[in-house]
């Protein structure tokens, strides 16, 4: 079956964002013979139509009026850019737009909207959106019988979009009044490689045995190269609070797909190894032969990690 595909896109730096273009490689996979679109609201939107790969038509404004966010304002255009381009379906980042703009659209457009999707995938012609469910414990997979369908999905679900950019655009009506008054913001400052972006992610979970054993981690991580390597946990360390929230791997956490994944200490469960099943390459560490995780690993060691990672360190060391 065909869609016609609006994907709510979002600038970042006078670009489509890294997420706009996932969600345009998902709609290009997804579409069928159907139309991809894209929306992009604030200061360049136009310029940036041209750097939206796999859509074939953007429905801009330029008014910087949209460079704040404010949901009203958004809704309108949004809901005048699924009218022009008879989409279907509509995808949009889980981000702070995604967050408030989905269920305000669905409820607008009367229909319904999948929050916090990790999967939307054509099974037999009909899509098929797949979020965590019992707190992250679970997957839960839902059909949507009402047009449009509104979904939106995590980072790093799809693979960017390729091709070139719009080749047409449609001019979107300027920010009406809002409501709301944005008095200021804070940008939340954060230094080294973050985990998103690494090409080695080294995680460990609760079977470090204590937080402590994060010194461990940041040291294989050093001798890798801190430009190259970052240091994540599993959800269970994260609640113990031996280590920082927006480290943390998960369906609750960040989807993370690096070159080199190395699970240390980890058993394996779903919810973990669905923000790092798209690793190119899984090494497990863990002393648990049975452990879930080595039915994910290319690699494993069956041994105590304090015994296995001094040693790694060490043999990396004499590399440099």
């Amino acid at each position: 079956m065909a869609n016609n595909i609006l994907v709510v896109g979002e600038l970042d730096g006078g670009a489509p964002s890294t997420t706009t273009l996932e969600l345009l490689g998902g709609a290009q996979g997804l579409a069928a013979g159907g139309s991809v679109s894209v929306s992009l609201l604030g200061t360049g939107a136009t310029a940036a139509a041209g750097q939206a790969a796999g859509a074939a038509k953007a429905y801009v404004s330029d008014d910087a009026a949209y460079d704040t966010f404010r949901g009203e304002q958004w809704l309108a255009a949004v809901q005048e850019a699924v009218t022009q381009s008879g989409a279907n379906v509509v995808l949009i980042g889980q981000s702070v737009v995604g967050r408030e703009l989905g269920p305000r659209l669905a409820s607008r457009l009367g229909t319904a909207a999948a929050m916090d999707c990790v999967s939307v995938a054509d099974a037999g012609g009909a899509l098929q959106f797949t979020r965590p469910a019992y707190g992250g414990n679970a997957l839960a997979t839902y059909t949507i019988a009402t047009s449009p369908a509104v979904a939106t999905v995590r980072a790093k679900s799809f693979e960017p979009a390729s091709g070139g950019g719009a080749g047409e655009t449609v001019a979107l009506p300027g920010a009406g009044e809002s409501r709301v008054a944005v008095l200021g913001s804070e940008k939340a400052e954060s230094t080294g490689l973050q985990i998103q972006d690494a090409a080695v992610v080294i995680s460990g979970g609760r079977g470090l045995g204590a937080p402590e054993g994060f010194q461990q981690m940041e040291a294989l991580a050093a001798a890798i190269g801190t430009d190259k390597a970052a240091v994540g946990a599993s959800r269970a360390a994260v609640d113990l609070g031996w280590y920082p929230p927006s480290q943390q791997v998960g369906l609750t956490g960040k989807v993370v797909n690096p070159d080199l994944y190395i699970a240390v200490a980890i058993s394996g469960a779903s919810q973990h190894m669905a923000g790092c099943s798209g690793s190119k390459v899984i090494v497990a560490i863990n002393r648990d032969k049975d452990a879930n995780i080595f039915g994910f690993a290319k690699y494993g060691i069956v041994g105590d990690w304090k015994a296995v990672v001094p040693a790694l360190i060490e043999e990396l060391k004499k590399l440099k």
